[in-house]
């Protein structure tokens, strides 16, 4: 076994402040390693922990115990066992989730995550490699390029990582073999060139046996490039590179402690500022200049990638969390339609038009995914035609937004190009995604300010507007309930519209079938056309199955607050079958009506609707003037 090279700095035994001073001025380099299952991955990591004396006396005695016990080395130590530390790990000797580690050498400190290898996996690995400056992908010398290794390489590219490193591993099962060794190069370098990759640090190792890990291996005398340790602590990190492109910091928080003081504090992401400098809001675009910048340890004469700071301004501009200083003369975009690469990560495959959450630094705004341009393999590199995204399939997608965002295209900037999707109903991270461009469409589309106002056409009617959303199995009453509350409504002189589920459909929805994707279209434009007839100072009643809550909740974020009312009409199935008006339940029975809601498509019931009416106890009248009572008094 090769010795390691670190030794402890005696600068810690003669002056313990001025190494921990010297310590923390060290830069920091955050890198992956990743690969296929079984290419050394964890067994690589213990190994720099061990050689970097980043172990404890009593974590290397558990180690030593525990390779004896569970390990797969025999009586050696089994570095991978520092890293896998899930019991499903080592019962499996697979790297389930991410696993960050810390050590340091004399040079500079590192935070390694072992990403697993396995394709279940692959959203973890996307997780551990979303921040890193650095990859090392590792292949096993015996088997060289798989599949795992090219989607590893492939998502790392498309994740923005700059510096790669081919880790060919295990050469001491192939006995160093150059030729063996030049073959993996090449096939790798040819799979890299066709998605991009321009240039990669290739190194033989051995994990296991420390060749070419910390020290140079006698058994490579062929080869006389850096070791691996080496090079990573030298190679430049990302706050480096950031620090020269134009300044950018996503506010995270209005800092107000007294009546004097107001600033704004966040995380630079890129650039460098100082005070003076005149900086740009975003998205209101006032600008004005950099008072002073502010931190816990007293004020800054300049700032830059990587700190955390709080600036003020001469002016009391605008500016709140989600909002983002940018260097005035050179500011990042703001839009409302991109075109993305989304990686899924659920298990739950993506359903076009649904909202979900989209988090782009500190911004939280609802967002909207359109079926896939095309879903890419990546093996081939082919796009595939694809309607929707399975987990860990990789497609190019156009995303909507229910307001301007602030961003930089990811390749510029992966602070305010990168973002995670959010199921709205289970608040899961269902996709991580990379935002390409805006779409033309979303710069030459704005609205038109008219002079008429929503407030003026209610006014008019006298009346406050509402969306009273019926929702409900088929057959459960929806439409004669809503119909009765509106002429009750009309006897009232309210001035109202009714919005019926079979009548749409005549017209405006005719295109549409009964899949998922069309119901949820369906859902989008009735929400539409209803927000347009309460700016016309309208009480619009809609009759609509709406089987799921996420897009009930898409119409309700469309709406203003409190003007959109939801009405579960609370029929049991079996009440509604029984009823069976259209015979549609029947022929959805007989198997000749597919994606029939209560049959083969699921209904979610609303949890908490303002308005619930059950209709085996209640007449359609009755409930009709239960309703009238609970709306009223309407203006």
């Amino acid at each position: 076994m090769t010795d390691p090279i670190y030794k402890t700095d005696a600068l810690i035994a003669e002056d313990i402040e001025a190494y921990l001073d010297q310590h923390q001025n060290k830069s920091m380099l955050r890198f992956i390693t990743c690969g296929s299952v079984d290419d050394g991955k964890s067994t690589l990591i213990g190994r720099l922990l061990y050689d970097s004396k980043m172990i404890f006396e009593d974590q290397l005695a558990a180690l030593e115990n525990d390779s004896k016990r569970v390990g797969t080395q025999g009586q050696e130590i089994d570095f991978a066992l520092l890293v896998d530390g899930l019991a499903a790990e080592r019962e499996q000797g697979i790297t389930i989730d991410v696993a960050y580690r810390f050590f340091a050498t004399e040079k500079r400190k590192f935070i390694v995550a072992d990403c697993p290898g396995h394709e279940q996996y692959t959203r973890n690995m996307v997780t551990g490699a979303s921040t890193a400056d650095c990859a090392v992908i590792l292949t096993d010398a015996r088997k060289g390029v798989l599949v795992q290794t090219k989607r590893h390489s492939f998502l790392c590219h498309q994740l923005g990582i700059k510096n790669l490193v081919l880790a060919v591993n295990k050469m001491d099962l192939i006995d160093y073999d150059q030729a063996k060794f030049d073959a993996i190069v090449a096939d790798y370098r040819a799979f890299a060139e066709s998605i991009g990759i321009e240039d990669f640090t290739v190194i033989p190792i051995s994990g296991l046996a420390g060749d070419n890990i910390t020290t140079r291996s006698d058994h490579t005398p062929w080869y006389d490039g850096p070791v691996l340790i080496d090079h990573l602590e030298t190679m430049e990190v990302n706050n480096t590179a950031s620090q020269a492109k134009p300044f950018r910091m996503p506010v995270q928080w209005v800092n107000r402690p007294n009546l004097d003081f107001r600033g704004f504090s966040g995380l630079i992401a890129t650039g460098a500022v100082k005070p003076g400098d005149e900086l740009r809001s975003l998205p209101s675009g006032k600008t004005s200049k950099v008072k002073s910048i502010v931190t816990m340890d007293g004020e800054l004469d300049r700032a830059v990638a990587g700190q955390s700071v709080t600036i003020t301004l001469e002016d009391e501009i605008d500016c709140s969390r989600g909002d983002v200083l940018a260097t005035a003369d050179a500011p990042p975009e703001v839009a409302d339609q991109f075109e993305s690469t989304l990686v899924w990560m659920d298990d739950e495959p993506l359903v076009a038009g649904r909202g979900y959450w989209l988090k782009l630094g500190t911004q939280m705004v609802s967002v909207t995914v359109a079926e896939p341009k095309f879903e890419i393999d990546v093996n081939t590199m082919e796009h595939l035609a694809s309607q929707t995204l399975h987990l860990n399939q990789i497609g190019v997608c156009e995303i909507t937004t229910d307001k301007r965002i602030v961003f930089d295209p990811y390749t510029d900037n992966r602070a305010l190009g990168g973002y995670i999707l959010i199921d709205k109903i289970t608040n899961r991270t269902v996709a991580a995604g990379m935002l390409h461009f805006s779409l033309r469409r979303s710069q030459n589309v704005h609205w038109q300010p008219t002079d008429i106002t929503r407030e003026h056409h209610a006014g008019m009617k006298n009346q406050t507007p509402r969306v009273l959303w019926f929702t409900g199995l088929s057959g459960s009453g929806k439409s004669t309930i809503a119909n009765e509350v509106e002429k009750k409504l009309a006897i009232m002189n309210r001035h109202t519209f009714l919005l019926d589920g079979d009548n749409v459909r005549h017209g405006l929805n005719k295109d549409l079938g009964f899949t998922e994707s069309d119901r949820i279209e369906n859902i989008r434009r009735i929400g539409e056309v209803a927000k347009l007839m309460t700016d016309a100072g309208l009480i619009v009643l809609t009759a609509f199955i709406s089987p799921f809550r996420a897009d009930r909740k898409l119409v309700r974020d469309m709406i203003d607050s409190g003007e959109f009312i939801e009405i579960h009409v609370d029929t049991p199935l079996e009440v509604a079958e029984a009823r069976d008006v259209k015979g549609l339940y029947k022929k959805a029975r007989e198997g000749k009506l597919k994606n029939f809601t209560g049959i083969d498509s699921p209904y979610e019931a609303p949890e908490s609707p303002e308005i619930r009416v059950n209709t085996v106890e209640m007449s359609p009248e009755e409930a009709a003037d239960y309703i009238i009572g609970k709306i009223l008094p309407l203006k």
